[in-house]
């Protein structure tokens, strides 16, 4: 039986990259399902492209094997791996850090490096530019297919080996809570934050409160103000911020019906810290 076969890329729909992706697949097995989890992921960006797995991966089923390729190192040393996740599904990525929030959060049973000359498309003859097509979705359409065996696949390295970006744990300290901004809710430009629900709601806060919100890019001030931490974006009225519980059960900030990173020319990342104090 074959599996959902899942592409997340920074190419973008703007040529046929994609498209050949998919020719490669429906030359293996033109009965596999495809689907994108996005090719917008901003170009190069490993880190985003890491937390998009993450946003997605736990409503896919069993099986499902996803295919994500943000490689700035294309053609280079690093190695080419095959992921299976606690809760067995497979991510055929580079070793570049794309597994650091699956690591993290959904957890990684075991992982397999392999051989890229020897798991090449045939017909992909002296290229070395675009592995997203000529590895990367000739061997995820071989493994949703069944017509390679992840347990004989490869070589089998230890989980602790793999790549992995840096991440800067929130905490409660004094009488705030303070994390980054992982993320942007990219269409609505509100900021997803790491600081989980239990985290915020050490504060003591209810639908309603009022709180202090500060942000910062290092050490440079960006933003402070006071907003209500609301059930929904429908709490507040057009044009005013609020605090939320976001659909990873994280903190958000937004702007009922506008886009609160365009608004502050607010970005993301590891040097981007956010702090919420109850008023």
């Amino acid at each position: 039986m074959s599996h959902a076969l899942v592409f997340q890329t920074d190419f973008g729909l703007a040529d046929g990259a994609v498209c050949a992706m998919y020719g490669v697949v429906n030359t293996v097995d033109p009965a596999l399902r495809i689907f994108d989890l996005t090719h917008n992921i901003p170009q190069y960006n490993i880190w985003e492209a890491s937390y998009r797995l993450r946003q997605t991966i736990d409503y896919w089923p069993e099986g499902t094997v996803f295919v994500s390729v943000v490689d700035p190192g294309v053609g280079s040393t690093r190695r080419s791996i095959v992921a299976k996740t606690n809760r067995n599904q497979y991510i055929i990525t580079p070793d570049n850090g794309t597994l650091t929030h699956i690591k993290k959060f959904s957890g990684i049973r075991s992982v397999r490096a392999f051989d890229e000359k020897a798991n090449k498309l045939p017909s992909a003859g002296e290229s070395y530019t675009f592995y997203g097509r000529d590895i990367y979705a000739f061997t995820g359409a071989r493994l949703a297919a069944e017509n390679i065996d992840f347990n004989q696949f490869g070589k089998e390295v230890s989980v602790d080996s793999i790549v992995e970006l840096p991440m800067v744990p929130a905490c409660h300290a004094e009488d705030r809570v303070i994390g980054m901004i992982d993320v942007l809710d990219v269409r609505f430009g509100n900021l997803w934050t790491n600081i989980d629900r239990h985290l915020f709601h050490e504060l003591d806060v209810r639908y309603g409160d009022r709180l202090e919100v500060t942000i910062k890019n290092d050490t440079r001030n960006i933003y402070g103000n006071t907003m209500a931490f609301a059930r929904s974006f429908a709490a507040v009225a057009i044009g005013e911020p609020l605090i939320y519980i976001n659909s990873l059960q994280n903190i958000g900030v937004a702007i009922n019906q506008g886009s609160f990173a365009k608004a502050y020319n607010i970005g993301t990342g590891t040097n981007w810290h956010i702090a919420f104090k109850k008023i």
